[in-house]
């Protein structure tokens, strides 16, 4: 019997399970996927929004400013690349920057601090590359940039280290409630708990209704990226968003924490039979073609040729206009519905749920005195000379460069494999040390990555995945034995 189990391990069920450590309270995360964080955490844009987008007095608004500091913190902490680079939502016409005033006032009611109104002057000496017609901006200097998945691999460790329990591979098909609480059927196993947090991304609803009324649906949207080289990377130095309309906060162009241009996205529905089925992500020459030329508008002169990668993401946009996050039965808290600003708000998300479900059960739960707030990794390119040096000398691995375009090393790819949640696939290795994400995309070190994992694992090269379940890289031997 768990205290509480969390559905969903992307960064709103990952921000849940470490705060949940905080307490003296036997707690187990219930992933469907091979890994953390492979739904909307892998594929977004990455932004820290600022908070001036959603509508005053709603959840969003509330729980996007208050993440903001709360992911500034987390970041230092747990040794997560961020970087505040601020934003800018620019405006192309009249009407355009009267809706600047318009967000500007809303951003004030929401509590976002030290905006500013741009005229086209002082916008374009901030941003130099930006088309001639921008009139002017607003700009938010809270805002800020990180690295999504890295952020879940980190709050998801921590949580480990303090006792969560992690399954993966472990996807729910049954929900049935016990005196004592719920009792949880999943592919693998079952499992009886207290209490539940549905954190399962586009498949909140799904949960939902197994052991309530629905009363609301997932409405999924896919957007389309575009990866640029780091040799694009200084086209901006600031998040440039358009102005917003109905279907969203339309195509930006930003800087990645890595030093990348980051392009995207446009906005598709999805149907929920493509999701399961697994063809949720894949790209398209029409829609690819809509990014680059409303991406343009912003920056006419933005070279799409140095793409080294492109990729969809699939957001849980729902029938109501704001997060979901409600008592959906006695001790089951639906953490649902959590769109754009949701990688911004889902620290606040995750203590915001936790009173509801202390208040649900009629109970305060208890802090632990030994928890662990932080999480230190090594990051060789990061480090000077000397500490470099050090490291060679302690572990010769770390002066054998494996990731050429990323200068990532030996060293740090056998660490990735023994993290707090093993890998068993070229992109977990890719989520945990950047191995394989730069130019050339793993072409020339992925083979040799393989063998390392399969190595460190004791695994047969046979078993490694690229990716999900059954995305299988080699399939035979055909020149002897491994």
């Amino acid at each position: 019997m768990y205290d509480i189990t969390i559905i969903g391990c992307g960064i709103v069920g990952a921000a849940t399970a470490y705060e949940l450590s905080k307490y003296q309270l036997n707690t187990l995360v219930l992933e469907a996927e091979n890994d953390v964080s492979l739904g909307q955490t892998k594929a977004n844009s990455a932004i820290i929004h600022a908070g001036f987008d959603p509508e005053p007095g709603s959840l969003m608004a509330k729980l996007n400013v208050e993440g903001v500091e709360r992911t500034k913190e987390l970041c230092r902490k747990l040794s997560v690349h961020y970087d505040p680079v601020g934003s800018l939502v620019v405006a192309f016409s009249e009407e355009e920057l009267l809706l600047l005033k318009d967000l500007y006032q809303r951003g004030i009611e929401n509590g976002v601090p030290d905006m500013e109104l741009l005229d086209q002057k002082e916008l374009l000496e901030k941003e130099p590359n930006l088309s001639e017609h921008a009139l002017g901006a607003l700009y938010a200097p809270s805002a800020g940039i990180v690295n999504p998945w890295e952020l879940c691999l980190a709050l998801t460790e921590t949580a480990i280290k303090n006792g969560v329990q992690l399954t993966l591979n472990n996807r729910v098909t049954a929900i049935e409630k016990i005196p004592e609480g719920y009792q949880i059927t999943t592919n693998q196993s079952v499992y009886q708990t207290k209490a539940i947090f549905n954190a399962a991304g586009v498949h909140s609803d799904d949960i939902h209704n197994l052991i309530a009324e629905p009363n609301f649906e997932i409405t999924p949207k896919r957007g389309e990226y575009y990866l640029l080289d780091r040799s694009e990377g200084t086209v901006v130095h600031h998040v440039i968003f358009q102005c917003p309309s109905s279907i969203g906060k339309g195509v930006l162009i930003s800087p990645t924490v890595h030093g990348n241009l980051i392009v995207g996205p446009n906005s598709e529905a999805v149907l929920k039979t493509d999701l399961d089925s697994g063809n949720d992500t894949g790209n398209t020459a029409d829609g690819l073609k809509q990014v680059g030329e409303l991406a343009r508008k912003s920056v006419p002169e933005l070279n799409l040729r140095q793409s080294i990668r492109n990729f969809s993401g699939v957001r849980a946009n729902s029938t109501i206009d704001d997060f979901v996050i409600q008592e959906a039965a006695p001790g089951f808290i639906d953490l649902a519905g959590i769109k754009s600003p949701g990688l911004s708000s889902a620290p606040a998300i995750a203590v915001y749920g936790i009173e509801l479900l202390e208040q649900s059960l009629q109970q305060k739960f208890s802090l632990k005195d030994d928890f662990i707030d932080t999480r230190e990794r090594i990051v060789f390119r990061e480090l000077d000379i000397d500490g470099k040096n050090q490291l060679i000398k302690q572990d010769p691995a770390y002066g054998h460069v494996i990731c050429r375009c990323e200068t990532i090393t030996e060293g740090e790819i056998r660490d990735a494999a023994h993290s707090p949640i093993k890998p068993t696939s070229l992109d977990g290795i890719k989520r945990r040390c950047h191995a394989g994400m730069g130019r050339c995309q793993g072409g020339f070190c992925g083979p040799r990555v393989l063998e390392i994992l399969a190595d460190e694992l004791d695994l047969s090269p046979l078993e490694i995945l690229q990716d999900r379940a059954d995305s299988r890289i080699l399939v035979e031997a055909t020149k002897g034995g491994f």
